[in-house]
């Protein structure tokens, strides 16, 4: 498999560093509002990435942080801690800001066929660990303390600028005169690693740390949670390539020295989805969100669907006109599957393998999805295919494509499990009510196991049954 690794800048031949098994990174939402469609995006292709692992032989093992604190509004470190500004804008605290937008972003997940990774953590759940690593990168000399605060000097790091291509001089060039300058750094370009009451004394979560009382940066949490869970050495880190610089630059400069050696292999990025206006952002014009597109009557596979037809590392217009062909395509295409209908054929094997093989190179090439779709669009209208040769391949192909192909929309639903569904949801509404979150966080957890979307309202939970196995 070829894969483009943006720390060489070129696409290479991926090799992990065990022969059968991936240990996957990627950096997850903060919590403080709708993930839009421009950030789905990237957790699309982050999952055709895991899918084609997977479907060409090996083990792949994938943790996924959620952001709940650190993340200012800049990646200057100024502004508010982004779920700070959250809970002020709807009123709620910090904690239902994060349980609600953390349950919207696994429904958007659900919703878009997207696999949840095996390990997911909240990023205020590991602060010892935190602290272990910076402790140890100011005993080696590559972070100081000022202000109270504790800034990793990245004067110290090995090649700082690696992964972005970038330089201190273009840099300051454009840096805006109305960005706050924080007076305790000695290099304009430092982070921080960890914040005391000095620098944000507002801040709703704070720890008890050898600093003072605060809580940790941004990208500290990423580091920490991906050492913890996958060691010390890691074979991919994807995200949206607005996290090239100064996010996983940062994780690179500060994970390399706290370990003293190379951390990640490959650097895998996706590309951003722009509107008319230019890059999608919540700022902006309509909020793009996923339930935007269903209450205008798309399904979110159509979503997906419009992604896959492009490359991820190739920026994507999006315009509603753009996604009614991806509509008009996809329903196509599902009415042309349910008229192969199965009968007494025997999968014929020999071509089978090669329409997989052909399948495979496509996916092999840097996660061609465009290529792939045309693979599947040739099994249809192969006409020396018999129908049970056709459907097995197009059900072997969904295990990436994840678009439902053959799902069967007749499926009944019986009372035992609606009975379940509702007893679950009334055990998450009492541990809620006691602010136990974790134990609503494992049923919320094991509802979407079942294929079962819940939100929150006014009007108490509702649930959507999205699929029954």
């Amino acid at each position: 498999m070829k894969i483009y690794n943006t720390l060489s800048k070129s696409a290479e031949k991926f090799v992990p560093h065990n022969e059968k098994e991936v240990k996957m990174y990627t950096c997850g939402p903060t919590v403080y509002d709708y993930a839009h469609i421009g950030n789905l995006r990237t957790y699309i292709f982050e999952d055709i990435l895991e899918k084609t692992l997977s479907y060409i032989g090996y083990d792949v093992k994938r943790v996924m942080n959620v952001t709940d604190v650190g993340h200012m509004t800049s990646d200057a470190d100024t502004g508010d801690d982004k779920m700070l500004s959250g809970a002020k804008r709807e009123g709620k605290s910090v904690y239902e800001i994060a349980d609600f937008y953390t349950e919207a972003f696994f429904s958007d997940l659900l919703k878009l066929n997207i696999k949840k990774p095996d390990i997911i953590k909240k990023a205020s759940d590991h602060i010892d660990q935190y602290i272990n690593i910076i402790s140890k990168l100011l005993e080696k000399g590559y972070a100081y303390t000022a202000g109270g605060n504790v800034y990793f000097d990245i004067s110290k790091a090995k090649d700082y600028y690696k992964l972005s291509g970038k330089n201190e001089k273009d840099l300051l060039v454009g840096v805006r005169d109305d960005v706050e300058e924080d007076k305790n750094k000695r290099n304009p370009f430092d982070f921080g690693l960890w914040f005391t009451s000095s620098k944000f004394d507002n801040q709703a979560l704070k720890w008890d740390s050898p600093w003072g009382t605060g809580y940790p940066g941004w990208h500290i949490e990423c580091s920490g949670i991906s050492i913890k869970y996958l060691g010390e050495y890691l074979d991919i880190h994807c995200g949206g390539v607005d996290n090239i610089f100064p996010h996983h630059t940062n994780e690179i400069a500060q994970s390399e020295a706290y370990l003293g050696h190379k951390w990640c292999n490959y650097w895998v990025h996706g590309e951003f989805l722009n509107d008319e206006t230019g890059k999608m952002s919540k700022s902006k014009g309509e909020f793009l969100i996923l339930s935007l597109l269903e209450s205008k009557g798309y399904n979110p596979l159509v979503y997906r669907f419009f992604c896959l037809g492009s490359h991820y590392r190739k920026q994507l217009a999006f315009s509603y006109n753009s996604l009614d062909i991806a509509s008009n395509s996809y329903d196509k295409l599902l009415n042309r599957i349910k008229n192969i209908k199965a009968d007494d054929s025997e999968v014929d094997a020999l071509k089978s393998k090669v329409y997989k093989d052909k399948f495979k190179a496509a996916l092999e090439d840097d996660l061609n999805t465009s290529n792939a779709l045309t693979i599947l669009f040739e099994v249809i209208k192969d006409n020396d295919l018999n129908n049970n040769t056709k459907r097995y391949l197009i059900e072997d192909f969904d295990k990436v494509l994840s678009l439902d192909l053959l799902k069967d929309d007749n499926s009944i639903v019986d009372s035992e499990f609606i009975s379940e569904i509702e007893a679950l949801i009334a055990e998450r509404n009492v541990a809620k009510n006691e602010k136990n979150y974790a134990k609503a966080d494992e049923i919320r957890d094991c509802l979407l196991s079942m294929g079962v979307i819940i939100s929150d309202g006014s009007e108490g939970t509702k649930y959507e049954i999205k699929d029954v196995a």
